[in-house]
């Protein structure tokens, strides 16, 4: 008989550890990881590349017209998933300040929020997925086998991502980084258009004094109870 193929998801805050912890999680059960954020940030960027945002603004009508334009997968590439816009790798440039002052509003847009869950929902078909973001359990997947909802106290979220991007030599403060953080946390929990909740099934998990493995640990018990692991 064969074993069920779980469709996992874990939705949450930024800079909580949900991406880290939805990869390490993938590649413990042989799953395919999926980062549905990256995906936003793709065509966040695309935005900026191509002028459409306007003193600090997306252009939303330019931005639904060109979503045609826009084609976003992943590859593997020296054993880590990198995003591809257009067939080009942009895995660093979406991590740039630049692009999470306006990830947020971009996602904001229902048309582009209804072209990724389109997108991510075919990624999802077969199971033995791992997803992460902000509206997988309660949107993309609300059928999900297994969810959980990831969160940490905002100012440990913030020494977080300013060592992240302190490590990839981007220059910043801890202060801006902590009031980009608030700003998107409010921007994505009162969007009208799928916005981030934690759903009544959903596990809850705090992260602010797990280390990356206690955290694993942690989901691997409830995947446990879920399913026998198809290795």
């Amino acid at each position: 008989m064969k074993q069920k193929r779980l469709v996992i998801a874990i939705d949450g805050y930024s800079s909580c550890g949900k991406s880290t912890m939805a990869k390490a999680l993938a590649k413990e059960l042989n799953y395919t990881f999926i980062d549905s954020g990256a995906m936003y940030r793709g065509v966040a960027l695309f935005a900026l590349e191509n002028g459409m945002i306007l003193n600090g603004n997306p252009d939303k009508e330019s931005i639904i017209d060109s979503l045609d334009e826009i084609t976003l997968t992943f590859e593997t590439i020296e054993g880590k998933q990198h995003l591809m816009l257009n067939s080009r790798d942009v895995e660093n440039e979406i991590r740039t300040p630049a692009v999470a002052e306006v990830v947020s509003e971009i996602a904001s847009i229902s048309e582009v929020r209804q072209k990724l869950v389109r997108e991510q929902r075919k990624m999802g078909d077969l199971g033995g997925i791992v997803m992460d973001g902000r509206d997988i359990g309660s949107v993309v997947f609300p059928n999900a086998d297994l969810k959980f909802f990831v969160t940490a106290k905002p100012e440990i979220r913030a020494q977080r991502r300013f060592l992240e991007l302190e490590n990839k030599g981007i220059q910043t403060n801890l202060k801006e980084v902590l009031h980009n953080l608030e700003t998107r946390d409010r921007l994505d929990s009162s969007r009208s258009d799928s916005p981030l909740i934690r759903t009544k099934d959903a596990i809850l998990i705090d992260t602010s004094f797990l280390t990356p493995h206690q955290q694993l640990n942690k989901v691997l018990e409830f995947v446990h109870q879920n399913a026998t692991i198809d290795n």
